[in-house]
């Protein structure tokens, strides 16, 4: 086991968002766990926080398979020592209307984005109550606030860890938990790069236009917000849903 320090899960880390909060995680002296669907994704992204200096661990993981997130879980644990901290941020955005959505793509969605959420919460939160030290933050979506076109299944399943995060805020308050969303809009991502370059959505530029600072967010953006909530600066803070949108909409 490495030197005592906080521990952080952070789902879908391998790449964009996630991997920016990850970095954000490591400089603010947390050993940073990171968990990926994608080949080889989450330990390349590990690598490259030790590299940098951190300390960090990946492993793969579907976030709808229950047995997957204990094993890895466990496997942090017995690394790294007890979880204090857990950013679900794992999701797919798949874009379909709705008269043409399958059930399977309902379901699938809602497996990933809000019953991913509760598998890695679960999996992770008796470490934060036993403790009495904890942050949780879920990274949900404006989709979930404004409605998106083309999107029900994906703004239903980020509506629902708006719902879960206040559930939770209210259920372990007195654990010393504390459990907000950080919503984002308009944040150019690699994911997001290929809808752009499928023509699926507008360029940054046009896209710039309609945003109030002038400009898309990156995952920095994101990670900045969710390094504050984690922090103990932010104990006071818990059951609300930060948005971090460049002041695209009053949400």
């Amino acid at each position: 086991m490495t030197a005592a320090k906080r521990v952080a899960v952070v789902s879908g880390g391998g790449a964009g968002i996630g991997f920016a909060i990850a970095q954000r995680l490591s400089e603010a002296d947390f050993a940073v766990v990171i968990l990926d669907i994608g080949e080889g994704s989450a330990e390349s992204a590990a690598q490259s926080i030790t590299e940098g200096g951190g300390v960090a661990r990946g492993y793969r993981a579907d976030v709808s398979d229950r047995g997957e997130v204990d094993a890895a879980i466990d496997a942090a644990r017995d690394e790294l020592g007890p979880i204090s901290a857990v950013v679900a941020n794992a999701a797919v955005a798949i874009q379909q209307p709705f008269l043409d959505m399958t059930l399977e793509q309902w379901n699938r969605t809602l497996a990933i984005n809000l019953t991913g959420t509760f598998n890695v919460v679960q999996s992770a939160i008796p470490d934060l109550v036993a403790t009495g030290w904890g942050r949780i933050v879920l990274i949900s979506s404006s989709s979930a606030q404004r409605g998106a076109p083309n999107m029900a299944h994906y703004a239903a399943s980020k509506g629902g860890q708006m719902a879960l995060t206040k559930a939770l805020a209210m259920e372990f308050a007195k654990s010393g938990i504390t459990v907000n969303t950080v919503a984002p809009s308009s944040i150019d991502t690699p994911s997001v790069q290929k809808k752009r370059d499928a023509g699926k959505i507008p360029s940054a530029a046009d896209m710039a236009k309609y945003i109030p600072v002038g400009r898309v967010g990156t995952g920095e953006d994101i990670a900045a917000a969710v390094g504050y909530l984690v922090s103990d600066g932010a104990s006071y803070v818990t059951g609300q849903t930060i948005s971090v949108n460049g002041g695209s909409f009053i949400g």
